[in-house]
């Protein structure tokens, strides 16, 4: 292992861990993270998540890997909330994803983290190849003296709820559903650039956002919520402010290009070159052709009070 992987385990206290990528924070994490804090009190210990970064797939399948939902920062802070102790990012390499599922076991959660007990999901998998599960976990920590809680899954409207579930109803633009399986609103992040100006020539000036780093919700138009952070005398802050969002082209003015634009009510700032944050919160409609420019305005002033007035 490397030099970095073995300082990351310098003075952590032994106490009970639960690994994976906990990509988007969802309501199946937030069951297993339940029990994990109860599990660690019974052992008096932290209770610690073991996770990623970057996620395996991106260094195994690069071309296939899912578009996350979450950041490294965002991902903590969810987990956090929700109170975990300890979170380790494990800096994923070759090294790591070659070890079997075994090794992986004795050397890391044994010999350096020296767990005292392991709180997993019911359809966990880890090791190279993806060939260790609970079943395994279940014989080796009965070996070693090391408790184990197995957790079945969250199920929400008859569906299970997992990362790769809300990846598709994000992408086909359900942020709704989305939202109901998340622990927190689904969120973006990017960088506000100049755009051709169009909305303020009829009324509604929008923030252009580009590289953005995580998964983008399906074509449409949504009400959101934005954050933007401010230094003043006082300190850090960050404001929060409503706002539509349009997702994709702009197929009135032939544009061909997707775009992300918000739209932010009552605002009237310079934030180009600004990190923007941006909570979907309901999908409105889908993208729309309008005849005339007074018909996209009269949308977009209904799509504006909709957004206003959303709970």
């Amino acid at each position: 292992m490397s030099n970095l992987s073995d300082t990351l385990f310098d003075n952590l206290p032994s106490g009970a861990v639960a690994i994976g990528n906990f990509d988007g924070v969802h309501l199946g994490h937030a069951r297993l993270i339940d029990h994990l804090k109860k599990k660690a009190e019974q052992v008096g210990g932290p209770s610690v998540v073991f996770t990623f970064d970057p996620h395996p797939a991106a260094l195994l399948h690069p071309e296939k890997a899912p578009r996350p939902l979450t950041w490294k920062n965002r991902k903590a802070r969810l987990l956090s909330n929700l109170g975990v102790d300890i979170i380790l990012f494990y800096p994923t390499d070759k090294q790591l994803l070659d070890l079997d599922a075994k090794t992986f076991f004795d050397e890391i959660l044994v010999k350096r983290m020296r767990v005292k007990a392991l709180v997993e999901g019911d359809n966990f998998v880890f090791g190279k190849d993806r060939l260790g599960d609970a079943e395994h976990l279940l014989k080796w920590t009965q070996e070693c003296g090391v408790a184990l809680d197995v957790v079945p899954g969250v199920e929400y409207n008859g569906m299970r709820v997992s990362s790769s579930f809300i990846r598709s109803t994000i992408a086909a633009g359900d942020v709704d559903l989305a939202n109901a399986m998340l622990t927190a609103p689904y969120r973006i992040r990017g960088m506000v650039v100049h755009g051709d100006a169009r909305g303020r020539t009829i009324g509604f000036p929008t923030a252009n956002i580009e590289a953005v780093d995580v998964l983008l919700p399906g074509e449409g138009a949504y009400v959101a919520d934005v954050f933007l952070a401010s230094v003043s005398d006082s300190g850090k802050q960050t404001r929060k402010f409503r706002a539509m969002v349009h997702i994709g082209k702009n197929v009135t003015f032939n544009q061909n290009l997707p775009r992300v634009e918000a739209h932010i009510l009552d605002f009237n700032e310079d934030i180009y070159g600004k990190v923007i944050k941006v909570d979907f919160l309901h999908r409105i409609r889908g993208v729309k052709r309008f005849e005339t420019v007074d018909d996209l305005k009269t949308e977009l002033s209904a799509d504006a009070q909709i957004a206003r007035e959303w709970k």
